[in-house]
């Protein structure tokens, strides 16, 4: 018996932040950070509370990869004023935090009276997919440990394009990458099904036509708003079916050598993609790579020619973007790298995403990918035949 979970309930086009005027609250939090503040984005989600004469905090200093202490920190400030509504603005980071904080609250106040309060999430970046999932990532020491419950479910995502205008191009192809790596590997994940392979059908459909426009042209608000609608769709696919190895390898790497998640993703997609395919060529995996190049209208008259293509679109695609080609081009020294590889390598393998991926990987296996997205040589995913 298999499960689809439809949660949150989503508003999305433009004004989409107009439904914050709809939410009845006595008290409310704002969980951000210090950029949101100064763009100005948070004062559109706090002038409505003054307008409405909700009283409210702002929780501001949530930074990239939130670590336990962050959680803490956020914790007692809640606790404190326990709100009626907690509202997320930010990217993946500021929505993982709010959600861990909520939830560990929850679990100290389970005995109590008051519930859990109305959680919002408004992402700022299309990437993560963090507003439909029941996912949230916390750092402790340079691990990442990724907390999975459905109870991390936002109860309403809001998707307003106008919101992501100003992401600068590197920040856009990151996360826009990660929107990618969130479909692949839900597509070919060990519990994908027919609901998850539509949405992650479309997400990848939409990132190969509209990412480039937006990392050329950022107030493109069309392009915003379907890479606003591919990163939802992504994300409610893989917290449904799970992820894969590329995102083992990506925490790992990003934990250790504070490399963005979207970018890490983006060195490893590619190696993982042709080693999941399979020497075989007729894979479970093989077959639907294909399908997926098939509907991106390329070359794929076989499993194996459309394998090839999906993998040479891929790292077209990071090209037109002027993304980092390996990961020793992204400032790691050589020595460092094979120092930490057998830690990199039992972080991966330990992680929570590995589970899900088609194939099942050993150390050798591992050690091999992230040597192989060292030099981002495109004879990596050959080895295998592709």
């Amino acid at each position: 018996m298999s499960e689809f979970l439809l949660k949150p309930r989503i508003r999305f086009g433009e004004d989409a932040l107009g439904i914050l005027e709809q939410q009845s609250a006595r008290s409310a939090l704002l969980v951000t950070d210090k950029a949101m503040i100064e763009f100005g984005l948070a004062d559109r989600v706090t002038r409505i509370w003054r307008q409405r004469g909700i009283a409210f905090q702002i929780w501001d200093d949530v930074v990239a990869d939130p670590d336990i202490a962050t959680v803490v920190r956020g914790m007692k400030l809640m606790d404190a004023s326990y709100p009626d509504l907690v509202v997320a603005l930010g990217g993946g980071s500021v929505i993982d935090a709010a959600k861990a904080v909520i939830f560990a609250l929850a679990q100290m106040r389970s005995a109590t009276p008051r519930g859990r309060p109305c959680f919002i999430a408004i992402p700022t970046t299309s990437g993560t997919g963090s507003e439909v999932t029941a996912f949230s990532v916390v750092k402790a020491g340079v691990e990442k440990l990724v907390l999975v419950d459905p109870s991390l479910l936002p109860d309403i995502a809001v998707l307003d394009p106008s919101l992501t205008l100003s992401v600068p191009p590197a920040i856009t192809a990151d996360t826009g990458m990660d929107v990618l790596c969130h479909a692949l590997e839900a597509y070919v994940s060990r519990t994908a099904s027919d609901f998850t392979d539509a949405l992650a059908e479309k997400a990848v459909q939409l990132v190969f036509r509209y990412l480039p426009a937006c990392w050329r042209s950022g107030n493109n608000q069309q392009a915003r708003e379907k890479m606003h609608n591919a990163s939802c769709m992504a994300g409610i696919a893989f917290t449904n079916a799970s992820l894969g190895i590329t995102h083992s390898l990506a925490h790992a790497l990003g934990g250790i050598f504070r490399i963005p998640h979207g970018r890490a993703n983006a060195l490893l997609m590619a190696e993982v993609v042709g080693w999941n395919a399979g020497e075989a060529r007729d894979t479970e995996a093989a077959r639907k790579y294909a399908r997926l190049a098939q509907l991106l209208g390329l070359p794929a008259d076989s499993t194996h020619q459309g394998v090839a293509s999906l993998l040479t679109a891929i790292r077209t695609l990071k090209d037109e973007m002027a993304m980092p080609g390996g990961i020793r081009d992204v400032g790691i020294n050589d020595a460092d790298f094979e120092q930490r590889l057998p830690e990199l390598v039992n972080q991966a393998l330990r992680d929570g995403c590995t589970p899900g991926n088609p194939r099942t990987p050993d150390a050798e296996t591992l050690t091999h990918l992230y040597r192989q997205a060292w030099t981002g040589s495109q004879d990596g995913p050959a080895a295998q035949g592709y």
